[in-house]
């Protein structure tokens, strides 16, 4: 059998590595437009910020390594055409145009970021990060730059502007929307953040989005509406992704609202067809519809399950969750499932509890205030969590992942034991406090 993987992301590399370790004798090709394989785009404000020394040492992985697995790897190619037909991809590499046939097709080409349309966005000085050649970009231009303006509050774009502002630029962090972190905080946890943000010497500008960027060859300026202009050596675009389907439309595959459809095999529309990561919808665990998680841990997942399908083993990608976690400067910030405000727009009325509590015994040395916040349904099943404080949040994140997998609800979770020591927990969990607190709102 020959597999031909189109993406070296994520998705596309881990699932050429789990089919290999299901079966040695499949043939695996994986066509990628970067030059390098096996890293994680999610390390690459760390590396800005000078966290981790090098952008070689968040590269895990060679071509010449894959090749000693027999997985051949064919760095800086673009695939220009499909045909699900006659079972073929087309590539150019160095000028040269080759033709590649297949059994089984993967596409995992992610996503391109999004750029809002506004003038000046194509000046020298503009960015956009998706993998390490841009890194290597912004660390360049950071050694003649004062100042920056990261505009899109993800993520990915906190996590540059305090890359950024460690290197000692002034920088601006500037979201369109009223609050940082939409799609995971409620705007009241976002506060915390901000607060966090600027008291580290960032300027957060929300609920404008930028309407242009100034400059003569180079940007010098933003503009915020009609009034407001800032100063910017470089500009980071930080706007989300899109995920990219030429591909995948031209193979035939069906087309979701954000992404390309498969089914919780993996499997497109089109037979040996599939796909992974940035570029398909998946299932919300939740209300059962179709979402985009754009998350390496998920593409990851993704990959095993594929890898399973195309070996001809049983094989199923569970819904999601968007569980997610981050740490910026001291605070780690952490959410699963659904937000207040999603929750309303779906027609769910929330029953919400918000607490503060200790990541330590009250009495243990270097206890630190715990943010967290408890959404349940109208029947108290709990659908969403937050958590902001310096330590000890992925932990709790992933304990209410599970219990939101699960159906668990807030007087479940409160009747179940958790482990205590006073270096590492209050003697009730904060979780425990926060469900507890959220049943006292049930009859």
């Amino acid at each position: 059998m020959k597999v031909v993987i189109v993406g070296g992301g994520a998705g596309g590399i881990s699932t050429a590595s789990n089919i290999r370790k299901l079966d040695k004798d499949i043939e695996i090709t994986v066509i990628t437009r970067d030059n390098k394989v096996a890293y994680s785009p999610c390390a690459i404000p760390y590396v800005l910020s000078g966290t981790i020394e090098s952008f070689d040492d968040i590269v895990m992985r060679t071509p010449e390594d894959y090749k000693e697995k027999n997985i051949d790897v064919i760095i800086e190619a673009e695939v220009t055409a499909v045909d699900s037909d006659k079972k073929t991809v087309t590539y150019e590499k160095d000028g040269k145009e080759t033709v590649l046939n297949w059994d089984k097709l993967v596409l995992a080409t992610g996503g391109n970021p999004f750029v809002p349309p506004m003038q000046g966005v194509d000046l020298d000085g503009v960015f956009r990060i998706r993998n390490i050649d841009d890194g290597i970009k912004v660390q360049e231009a950071m050694k003649e730059a004062k100042s920056a303006i990261v505009t899109g509050a993800g993520l990915i774009g906190i996590e540059i502007a305090f890359a950024l502002k460690k290197q000692g630029l002034n920088v601006i962090l500037s979201e369109m929307l009223p609050q940082i972190v939409p799609r995971s905080l409620d705007k009241d946890m976002s506060d915390i953040l901000v607060k966090y943000l600027e008291m580290e010497g960032i300027k957060v500008v929300l609920g404008k989005p930028i309407t242009k960027l100034i400059g003569d060859g180079k940007v010098e300026k933003a503009c915020f509406g009609d009034e407001e202009i800032y100063d910017a050596d470089m500009v980071i675009m930080a706007t989300g992704v899109r995920a990219e389907l030429d591909l995948a439309k031209m193979a035939g595959c069906e087309i979701g609202r954000w992404a390309i459809l498969v089914n919780d095999r993996m499997e497109t529309s089109v037979e040996d067809v599939y796909a992974v990561g940035d570029c398909v919808e998946s299932k919300d665990l939740i209300l059962g519809s179709n979402t985009i998680s754009q998350l390496g841990t998920t593409a990851v997942r993704e990959s095993k399950t594929l890898a399973r399908t195309i070996c001809g083993k049983k094989s199923k990608f569970n819904p999601v969750l968007n569980s997610m976690v981050s740490k910026v400067g001291k605070l780690e910030f952490g959410a699963v499932g659904y937000t207040t405000s999603f929750a309303q727009q779906n027609r769910i009325r929330p029953v919400v509890q918000k607490v503060q509590a200790l990541t330590r015994a009250r009495y243990y040395p270097n206890a630190k205030p715990m943010d967290i916040k408890v959404i349940c349904d109208g029947n108290g099943t709990i659908i969403g969590c937050q958590i902001i404080a310096e330590e000890r949040v992925a932990e709790r994140i992933d304990t209410m992942t599970l219990a939101i997998t699960e159906g668990l609800t807030c007087f479940d979770l409160s009747n179940m034991e958790f482990a205590y020591a006073p270096p590492v927990s209050m003697v009730t969990d904060p979780l425990i406090l926060a469900v507890e607190e959220v049943s006292k709102k049930f009859n």
